[in-house]
């Protein structure tokens, strides 16, 4: 088993760097893609891709599937059809700053999670792990200014932000929860099943904003947004996370998200010019320290 770890743990970054990707896209045309018609093309066109490679599988593990039911419903409204609705509705009514900032109870958020509903506490050595990474996240979101973080306002969207939270720490905890009845299921057939039913649940949200005048304009840069966030923020990032869950655990899975602005940085560097400046690399270097101190493995099987 020792040997997933590592390629657990690389599936996990995989996922945040396709998400730091994501969160980049979501805040440039912010103003321009409706929240709920985002996430709503993003999983149609994910499940176009998905659904020939996947429909056989699903027809062979039916019984798999059967024998998952309501699980499989629960998992995909809090995956599928809730976080990135929360997400993207919330990114229109908060600073980006916010929600990098509320991101940082997701860690926390899932150890509890997992400990409560799963019995398994961190030890010590990861908790110093996620203060050390929070101490370096801290740092990157302030620009190491205190006054930064003493000056921030906090709006309705942060609250929606914190449901979200919520929804994703428990959708990775029941992950890991019902193991044995959708780990039964085919990785690529899973996620398949749970888009599908999660379009279902997402139809009516995505019916009403469009009622209410917020329309999706099929542009070659919005097409571009949906087939990013369909690829790589959807299929590949939701296999990686859903492994490293499976292979790591909620909580050691969920400390990889304090990578994200780390993430989402360099990107920026990479892809917009922006400068990479002294809190990045301190900021980053704890967070990675963090991360090595909390996941790596204690040497007791």
């Amino acid at each position: 088993m020792t040997h997933s770890r590592p390629l657990a743990l690389a599936g996990l970054m995989l996922a945040i760097l396709c998400w730091a990707g994501n969160a980049l896209l979501a805040r440039a045309f912010a103003g321009e893609i409706p929240p709920l018609a985002l996430a709503f093309w993003r999983w149609n066109l994910a499940l176009v891709i998905l659904l020939p490679i996947v429909a056989l599988p699903l027809w062979r593990h039916r019984q798999q599937v059967r024998a998952a039911g309501w699980r499989l419903l629960v998992v995909a409204a809090l995956g599928i059809t809730g976080y990135n609705s929360f997400l993207y509705t919330a990114a229109h009514s908060t600073a980006a700053i916010n929600i990098t900032l509320v991101n940082t109870c997701i860690p926390l958020m899932t150890v509890i999670a997992a400990g409560l509903l799963l019995k398994e506490w961190p030890s010590r050595r990861a908790w110093l792990g996620m203060l050390v990474a929070v101490l370096g996240l801290l740092i990157l979101i302030s620009q190491a200014q205190l006054s930064r973080l003493l000056g921030l306002a906090f709006s309705p969207g942060d609250v929606l932000m914190l449901v979200a939270v919520a929804d994703w720490a428990l959708y990775s905890v029941l992950l890991r929860r019902w193991a044995s009845y959708l780990h039964a299921i085919p990785p690529l057939a899973l996620l398949g099943v749970m888009i599908l039913l999660g379009l279902v649940m997402l139809l009516p949200l995505y019916l009403y904003e469009h009622s209410q005048g917020a329309r999706f304009e099929a542009t070659l840069p919005h097409l571009g947004v949906v087939a990013y966030t369909a690829i790589f923020a959807s299929l590949v990032a939701y296999l990686g996370w859903n492994h490293g869950v499976k292979v790591l655990g909620a909580g050691k899975a969920a400390l990889t998200s304090y990578l994200m602005p780390v993430f989402t940085a360099i990107l920026g560097w990479l892809l917009l010019g922006e400068q990479l400046q002294s809190f990045h690399w301190i900021g980053g270097g704890l967070i990675f320290a963090g991360l090595l101190l909390a996941t790596r493995s204690s040497g007791k099987a």
